[in-house]
Parts: structure tokens; C-alpha cells; sequence
């Protein structure tokens, strides 16, 4: 059995019948829905009202936590610029509360699986299950594995690698430790990828 202690997953564009292999592959149990809008005009399956179904034909459970834990928050005050701002979010007791409740539900699953954290961006540095609750879940001890979609998984220290890689070097001369530099990178990244507040 796997070290992970849950997994996440961006659903894209790929085929039902293909993501529900991708989670068989990996004695996925339950998804925790974190998309704030689970609807898909492109992929209808994936929309919540025909995904539920489709994971409850297959004995996958479906977690509904968008409203808690999803990267676009309605309270105005969690956005800087327009731009959803995750450590904003991430000091809520209502973010912390939600991830006390995730946590207990990933528990829940370790007999028939894992839990798998679903949202719609492919690459997990495009999104904020990654960017804002992957980094939330692993301070709390939990190990986390990216289910990519040729198959593989990629543990998110790696991730980190690719991001540090991704950011280069800053030219702040006072980020030098590596615990700084990684801050400086998910701050960046999580600015430049986050939902932006649409102007009328």
C-alpha cells in the first residue's frame, strides 16, 4: 500500500472512464469535491450532479467541499488586487475547521483507500488544491501525492522542486533559506495562477 495519505487529482478534460481508472489505480475511496463551482460545461460527467452518481456506481464516495476549501472564495475581503489571495484564506478558523473535517474524512477512508482531492487544472501548480491546501495538509503531517495523468504520482516535495525550479532566483536578496525561498515561490506562483475577479 501506498505512504500517501491522500491524493489529488485535476480532472481536465480526460474521459470518465479514464479518470476512473486513474483513481482505481490507486485504491481511491472518496473524492473530496474542493472545485468552489463543480460544474463543467465542456466535461458534463465531471459536473457534481452527474459526477456523484457516476463515482457512487463505482464505490467511490463524493465529498462536497467546495464552499470551504474551494480556491474562490466569496468573502471580497479574501482577494488583494482581485486576485484570490490563499494566505488570506489560510488564516481563517473556518479554512482550519474545514481542514480538521478533511483530515478526519481522509482517516475515515485508510481501511478501503484514500481520499483524493478532485479539482479541474491538470497541472497541480496551476491550482490550489496544490498551491494552497497541499502545503496546509503536509504542515499537519500528512504526506500528499499528485495523481498525474500519465499515471504517475508525484509526491508534492517534488512539486516543491519543480516550483523552486519554476521561480529561479528572485533577485531578493533577503530570501536566502530554502523554508523562505519556497514562500517566496507558492506567493508568486498562487499570485500569478489564482482566480481573478472578472472586471466589468
Amino acid at each position: 500500500m501506498t505512504a500517501f495519505d491522500l491524493y489529488t487529482v485535476g480532472h481536465s478534460n480526460v474521459a470518465a472512464e479514464r479518470f476512473i481508472a486513474m483513481l482505481r489505480a490507486q485504491r481511491v475511496s472518496a473524492i473530496a469535491d474542493v472545485r468552489s463551482a463543480p460544474v463543467s460545461r465542456f466535461c458534463p460527467w465531471f459536473s457534481a450532479k452527474n459526477l456523484a452518481p457516476l463515482l457512487a456506481r463505482e464505490e467511490i464516495g463524493y465529498l462536497p467541499y467546495g464552499e470551504a476549501l474551494g480556491g474562490r472564495p466569496r468573502d471580497p475581503e479574501l482577494y488583494c488586487d482581485g486576485v484570490a489571495d490563499y494566505e488570506a484564506m489560510a488564516r481563517r478558523p473556518q479554512f482550519e475547521d474545514a481542514l480538521t473535517r478533511l483530515i478526519a474524512d481522509a482517516a475515515r477512508c485508510r481501511g478501503a483507500g484514500r481520499l483524493c482531492l478532485l479539482c479541474a487544472e491538470r497541472e497541480p501548480l496551476d491550482c490550489h488544491r496544490c498551491l494552497l491546501l497541499a502545503p496546509a495538509l503536509a504542515a499537519r503531517g500528512l504526506s500528499i501525492g499528485h495523481i498525474m495523468h500519465d499515471g504517475a504520482i508525484e509526491p508534492q516535495a517534488a512539486t516543491e522542486r519543480r516550483l523552486l525550479e519554476l521561480a529561479g532566483d528572485d533577485g531578493n536578496l533577503f530570501v536566502t533559506g530554502q523554508h523562505d525561498r519556497l514562500a517566496a515561490a507558492y506567493r508568486r506562483r498562487s499570485r500569478a495562477v489564482a482566480y481573478r475577479i472578472r472586471k466589468n
